[in-house]
This record gives C-alpha cells, structure tokens and sequence, in this order.
C-alpha cells in the first residue's frame, strides 16, 4: 500500500475509528450539497428524527435543475420548483448556509465553493455528485457519494469508506498550443481506461500540471472519475495559496501564514511510495474528442474512428455499439463531423478561464447556420466577471446565447436538452446514451475552445487553425 503520499496523511488525520466491516469512518471537513440528492436525505432524517450535526459544514446551492433562460420563480418545472423548495426549506429548518437563485453566489456546486475560497488544502470533502473529485484540485479528498450517504454525513459528519490505493499519474512536459487542461484528462482517460482507476485514487503530477493554473487542475480532477478513481488530486504549491489568498473563506492574518506551512506538510514526502506510477508526456497529446458512449472513446482531432482491430477485443461489444448509437463508421474522420448543438459550461469546463479561451475563437467570427450554441457560466460570479470583462458582447457577437448560471445541458435535468438524435460539441465530462436530455441525442465531448470551433466551422474543427 502507498506510504507517504498526500492521500495518506489526509486520510490518517480524519480517520474517527475502523468500523467492524473493516471500512474507515473518515471525518468529513466540508459537506456540499444541493437539490438533487439531498431532499431525500433530509427526509430520512426527519423518518428518524435526526438533527443535522455540524451544520456550519454544509454548504448548499441550487444547479442541476435551474433553469439558464428565465429563472424566475415558480419554475415552470413543476418537479424543479419542488425540489428547489424542498431544499430552501430543510436549509431553513436546520441552519445550513444556502445560495440561492439570485443571491450572487449561486452556482454550480464545484464551482462556487473553490471560487469563495470554501475547499482548501488537508480538506476531506464530500458532495452527493459524481463530481465531488473536482476539489482535489486543491490538495483535499473528495468523494462524490449517493443519496444514503448524505444523510450519514449530515447526521454524523462521517462516512464509512474502504481505504484507496493510490496510482501517480504524472504528465511532464509543455503543452502544444490549442491543447488544454481538458485535453490531457481525455488523454490519460483513453490510455487507462474507464475502469483503469478502479480501487484507485489518483495523484496527478509532473511538470505538465505543475504548470497549471487552478482552473485546469480542477478540469483534470473533475474528470478522475470518469477514468474509474474515486477522487483525484494535485499536491498543493505556490499557486494553490496565491489562488485562495484573499477568498471569502480562506484564513486571514496569522491564520494564513499557518495554514500555509500545514498545507506544506501534507503535500506527498519526495520518496513517497505509490500503488502504482504511469508516465505521459505533454508533446503526445493533441487536441481530444470522443467519438463515442464513453469518455475513454477519445482520440486526437486528426485521427479517424478505430476499427475493430484496433481496439482490446473485450471492448469491441461496446465499440460495436458505439457505431451504431453515434452513427459513425470505422475509419470516418471525427474532423469535419457536422455538430446541431454547441454547449460551453458545466463543472468540467464552465469557468472564467475557460470562457476566455472560448471567446478568443469566437471574437470577430460568426456562429454557423443551423448550429444552436450558448454558453452557460458556471456561477453567478463568473457571470459577473465575465461581463465585467465585455466576454458576453464577444458570444453574443457571434450568435451564441448567453444564459444563466447552473449545470445545463450536461446532465439535462432542465430545459436545456437535445433533440431527437442531435448531436452536440459539448465541453461537458459525460458523453453516456441520452446524457445530454434526448434518448438518441449523441455527444461528442472536448475543451471550450473546440466547442467554439466547432460551432463557427458548424462541424468538428481543429481550434488550432482558428487561434
């Protein structure tokens, strides 16, 4: 087992006590929450007249269900509007800090809580979202859990969790331009697997995101669990401090000098040891799409759709499948796939940094016709921010919509959803069957900047002949 590493010492430091199963019960630092998964927790909790333990740790907010057009209430989704109602309300009857709609903080949970300076270094972190992996960005270890284990953590601030190993995943070198942070997890995702973290946490390293700014490092760790690990990190340095220095909730005065040397201690010992190491290098990876029903059905934006010999003969079912469901052909260009539907947004890719690099493709271009493409911030501040910065005029500019902060038609639990057997360049982390709101909508998933490329060239492009 590893010895040493980041993940160990977080681990150690929260561990409560071994459970009779031979599970940890692990202390959970900072409980997300959000209208989705929690009303039926909280309604386990009054089936057994519980009170929420620690209700200074729960953050709430509002983001799968929220409309990005008219957010005014009621909701014309009667079941939205009883959702988001449901959480007002148990927020209200327990205490628990709630952004809501309109409040200048809401937003996509894994974005509003590192943007308010909320996740930090050390943190264990837990959020009832597969996403929840995204907070390891920050040096903190975080779980996306089901609906059961949120009432656990909101009733005894624990979880009972098996320990993981823990695989290095380094990737040194620089990347090539019109490559990014989205770029190099759909890389690492095709070369190990969808499963290939089963049982895993995932240390992401090397030269390559030691060069990252914040914002990428959580694209690369929001997406650990599409690659099958159960949370994914970066040991924290210089920028993580100068990213949090400052933050509504970060530590203050003295405070922060000592936090800083303790989020120093944690980071992983030089001879640290590790389940298991692998290497990529930065100059091997080009601009990356899926092609398929998986996020590990990527390739580079001048390959062609694999044949069946080219791929493991125990994934060839699943590649059958994937021809059929998206339509394509073996040996078919994905470049020049003509796209309905461009979507910049979500958790994976909805920040300010993103939208920048969108906008850089869309300044002074027009949308094709016949493309429907809007960008959906992913916070109410980055909303602001990105107006502040005259980012809305440039889509706008160029025909995309520009919309209201939530998670949108990554997931479709609102009114952002395809048509029929649409398909769309999203800058999204799930490309399953009928992710995005249709049962045959298909969903070819790259960074913000392809998204743009794709929606001015009205068919997959490769950004770097626009930048």
């Amino acid at each position: 087992m590893s010895k040493g590493t980041l993940f160990d010492k977080v681990w150690d430091l929260h561990t409560v006590g071994t459970l009779p199963s031979g599970q940890t019960q692990l202390f959970i630092g900072l409980h997300l929450i959000h209208e989705v998964t929690s009303p039926q927790a909280f309604g386990m909790m009054r089936d057994r007249h519980l009170s929420v333990l620690f209700p200074e740790r729960t953050v709430a907010t509002v983001d799968h269900i929220v409309p990005t057009e008219d957010q005014s209430r009621p909701f014309v989704d009667v079941l939205a509007e009883e959702m988001i109602q449901a959480l007002e309300q148990s927020c209200q009857e327990h205490g628990i800090r709630f952004y809501n709609v309109g409040s200048g903080n809401q937003g996509i949970v894994h974005v509003i809580a590192p943007e308010q300076g909320l996740t930090q270094p050390g943190m264990t972190v837990a959020c009832g979202d597969s996403h929840t992996s995204t907070h390891g960005a920050f040096g903190a270890i975080a779980f996306g859990i089901g609906t059961s284990q949120v009432r656990d953590v909101l009733a005894s601030q624990t979880l009972a969790l098996a320990k993981l190993k823990v695989r290095r995943v380094e990737v040194n070198g620089t990347l090539a331009p019109g490559v990014y942070a989205k770029d190099v997890v759909l890389h690492i995702i095709r070369k190990l697997g969808v499963n290939g973290g089963v049982g895993y946490a995932y240390e992401f390293a090397g030269t390559t995101l030691e060069a990252m700014s914040m914002e990428e490092r959580m694209t690369v760790c929001n997406m650990s669990i599409e690659g099958g690990a159960r949370c994914g990190y970066v040991n924290p340095d210089q920028t993580t401090y100068d990213y949090l220095n400052g933050r509504d909730f970060a530590p203050k005065g003295e405070a922060w000098e000592q936090a800083v040397a303790w989020w120093e201690s944690l980071r992983s010992d030089a001879h640290a040891e590790y389940d298991d190491v692998v290497k990529f290098d930065a100059a091997d990876i080009a601009p990356t799409i899926t092609w398929g029903i998986t996020p590990g059905q990527g390739l580079g934006v001048d390959e062609m759709i694999p044949s069946l010999e080219m791929v493991g003969e125990g994934d060839r079912p699943l590649t059958e499948e994937a021809y059929r469901y998206m339509q394509l052909q073996p040996g078919q260009a994905i470049k020049g796939t003509a796209v309905d539907v461009c979507f910049i947004g979500s958790c994976t890719n909805g920040r300010i940094s993103d939208l920048r690099e969108a906008a850089k493709v869309a300044q002074g271009r027009k949308v094709a016709p016949n493309v429907k493409a809007f960008v959906v911030p992913g916070s109410e501040r980055v909303k602001q921010q990105a107006e502040a910065e005259g980012l809305d005029t440039i889509f706008q500019a160029a025909g995309f919509e520009w919309r209201e902060a939530g998670c949108s038609m990554c997931l479709a639990m609102n009114p952002d959803k395809l048509q029929g057997d649409q398909i769309s360049a999203s800058s999204s982390n799930r490309n399953f069957k009928g992710r995005q709101g249709s049962p045959q909508g298909r969903t070819l998933l790259m960074s913000p900047a392809m998204v743009a490329a794709a929606a001015i060239q009205g068919a997959v492009a490769d950004v770097r002949d626009l930048l």
